[in-house]
């Protein structure tokens, strides 16, 4: 047998022993459609805004108070040289701020007309939930929320509240910032 044939014979006996061994491929699962969102939590509850509605999330940034504002009105944070309007988001919707300092995140809510950031007890990140698990009711929230509420998912014991931006940056008290006097 010439050297060639050998090597042949030795690589075809390799492969047929490795396809003998190798395991199948996985089943074929289908696969169940995500909503994705950025989950936070506000007045003890926890809230997950839609992905296209925030643009980003930041820690909260050194700011200026700005006189003659709602007491909801932090003030204004210069952000890679563009002032972003800071909320307390608690304050606005009829509570306090919990927990410390330090967990305190901004959403970053920009529209064709807004540019604000919403000040939250804390973010968790993205969250993952299946599409047809969708609850259109809400769990128990203070009262001051629930305009902005649309439904809910429940993922490891929590309801996570669907939060919609969207509706706040269209609410004309949230909008109209200055004090009345």
């Amino acid at each position: 047998m010439s050297e060639q044939s050998s090597a042949f014979t030795a690589l075809a006996s390799l492969a047929s022993s490795c396809r003998a061994a190798a395991k199948g491929l996985p089943a074929q699962i289908d696969a169940r459609p995500q909503w994705s969102g950025i989950g936070f939590t506000l007045l003890g509850s926890h809230f997950v805004a839609p992905m296209d509605e925030v643009s980003e999330m930041l820690e909260v940034p050194n700011y200026t108070h700005l006189p003659g504002v709602q007491s909801w009105v932090r003030g204004v944070a210069n952000v890679r040289g563009r002032l972003l309007p800071l909320f307390d988001l608690a304050a606005f919707c009829g509570g306090r701020l919990v927990g410390g300092r330090k967990r305190r995140r901004v959403l970053v809510l920009e529209t064709e007309a807004l540019y604000t950031g919403l000040i939250v007890d804390q973010v968790y990140g993205m969250q993952h939930f299946p599409a047809d698990e969708f609850l259109p009711s809400n769990s128990d929230l203070v009262e001051g929320l629930l305009p902005y509420a649309r439904g809910s998912y429940i993922a490891e014991d929590n309801t996570w509240n669907v939060f919609r931006l969207s509706i706040l940056a269209q609410d004309q008290r949230f909008t109209d910032a200055a004090k009345d006097i």
